[in-house]
């Protein structure tokens, strides 16, 4: 059976980069959906490091846009989500255990119908600082991603990417 086909790991390789967006708003259900995926991600000595800021403002995302290269399209997206990560709680773990949460939301998104990009923050401080005092987040919590979310208003086929040549078979 073509892995594509299969039941069981079709969300995960119909998850896709969405960059546009219908003007149809992300239900506060669907947000609280979403922020439950992400808080059941996996981490490290169950410190759990991260916080979420949601953001449905047009002003705010429509500023938010212009902090990132190629984060044009906060411009058309109904909600973000700002995945952060707090050091203070797990100062060795909380990049690796955001980035799971992170990727559960994005699955989520997949599974529920919607669409959502995942825009790199962390580590980049011309992304990172003005991020942080747009959203009034206070130190040392760091916003690691930035999600775009809302309704799709484009479609992506569902591929694999297995590289056989990635594949190291017990040792390099």
């Amino acid at each position: 059976m073509d892995s594509v086909e299969n039941p069981m790991i079709e969300p995960i390789l119909s998850r896709r980069s969405i960059r546009k967006y219908t003007d149809e708003p992300v239900s506060e259900e669907q947000i609280t959906k979403l922020l439950e995926a992400g808080m059941a991600a996996p981490s490290a000595s169950n410190k759990k490091p991260w916080h979420f800021v949601v953001v449905t403002e047009r002003e705010t995302l429509d500023k938010l846009s212009h902090y990132g290269s190629h984060w044009d399209m906060l411009r058309d997206a109904p909600l973000s989500v700002v995945v952060c990560g707090d050091p203070g709680i797990s100062d060795r773990y909380w990049v690796q255990d955001c980035s799971a949460a992170t990727e559960n939301i994005l699955l989520a998104v997949t599974m529920m119908g919607l669409g959502a990009v995942w825009l790199g923050c962390h580590p980049n401080p011309e992304r990172v600082e003005p991020t942080k005092e747009l959203l009034g987040i206070e130190d040392p919590v760091t916003p690691l991603a930035v999600l775009a979310i809302g309704h799709p208003d484009e479609a992506k086929e569902a591929r694999t990417q297995y590289d056989a040549e990635r594949v190291h078979l017990e040792r390099w």
